[in-house]
């Protein structure tokens, strides 16, 4: 069974990663050494919090299985595990990517998710 883990990032952020193919991280993710990935249970939450009223962002997708050892679930928000990955983001691990639609409230309108 795949196990699917996301990200939110700027869509400037994503179109590089694109080009490039390896996504680096977020200035957060640089400054605490890891890229950091919620569950599909987590990352409404995750937007709520770190991403309210933002637009032109984009959910990516991931395949956990791609990632190796260098992904490692840690405590974090309410002693909550959450996946984080110590190496940079190779896109070949990309399931999808879509925007995140800003409601007039503030908050994102997300796809359907796949645990």
């Amino acid at each position: 069974m795949q196990t699917v883990i996301y990200k939110i990032v700027t869509a400037d952020q994503w179109a590089e990663a694109r080009r490039t193919g390896l996504f680096k991280g977020s200035a957060v993710d640089l400054a605490d050494g890891y890229i950091h990935f919620s569950t599909a249970a987590q990352v409404r939450e995750t937007a709520a919090k770190h991403f309210r009223g933002e637009s032109n962002l984009v959910l990516v997708a991931i395949d956990e299985s791609r990632l190796g050892e260098a992904l490692v679930y840690e405590p974090s928000r309410g002693a909550a595990l959450f996946p984080h990955l110590y190496e940079p983001l190779s896109v070949d691990a990309v399931l999808w990517e879509k925007p995140l639609s800003l409601n007039a409230d503030g908050t994102h309108q997300f796809p359907e998710l796949n645990a």
